[in-house]
């Protein structure tokens, strides 16, 4: 993989990071629910957790790109959630998922992103009760910007825009004086393999442009 590489890596959840909705579930997930298998051939760990009838799995792209992200690759790249779930509850169904969904084993995602990208501190923005919205653009992205002081134009931002254009909204009305803003990569299927390199190349050609 060749950078330059984006500093701050910015997901959104539901039907982008992972295959739910949180908003369609209704029991909050704990070590009671999970479901073991194969991590991408780096052994077995969590591949799965239940939220009653409800599997949330991670799609391809986002456990590639953690895995590489985990291994080191991505040279000084931060990784961040940035999510518009509906209600408390289900704020409280994703992160309990982050806690227990794995990277590799024995290490989840909450570990990964939370716990060694940013020292234990949780700079995630999900949901939209105040002083969050639904729009990201006006809200999470700010706020976002002003915490962990990475500039707008050196973000790299997937989302499935199914509820809205979330990308294009946050193209738009996040800039720097520059002019330049995140990258951002539409993932209306989740984030498979294709759309995780499709927006590392697409944040090597806007930086070096």
């Amino acid at each position: 993989m060749h950078g330059p590489f984006p500093d701050l890596c910015v997901f959104d959840l539901d039907a982008c990071f992972w295959d739910q909705e949180m908003y369609t579930l209704s029991k909050i997930p704990d070590a009671s629910n999970i479901v073991k298998g194969d991590l991408n051939g780096r052994g077995e760990g969590v591949v799965g957790v239940m939220s009653g009838r409800n599997k949330i799995s991670l799609h391809d792209g986002s456990l590639i790109a953690l895995q590489n992200h985990y291994d080191g690759k991505f040279d000084y790249m931060k990784v961040c959630f940035a999510s518009s779930a509906d209600t408390p509850l289900a704020e409280k169904i994703g992160r309990a998922a982050l806690k227990l969904l794995e990277v590799v084993p024995g290490v989840t995602v909450w570990d990964l992103v939370v716990g060694r990208d940013w020292n234990g501190e949780d700079i995630n923005q999900i949901g939209r009760q105040p002083p969050l919205s639904s729009n990201k653009a006006a809200t999470h992205f700010p706020i976002l910007r002003e915490l962990t002081k990475v500039r707008y134009d050196r973000m790299l931002f997937f989302d499935d825009c199914q509820w809205g254009d979330h990308c294009g909204m946050v193209e738009a009305r996040c800039k720097e004086e520059s002019g330049k803003g995140p990258t951002t990569i539409r993932t209306p299927y989740g984030l498979g393999r294709e759309e995780w390199a499709e927006g590392l190349a697409k944040y090597a050609k806007t930086y070096q442009d």
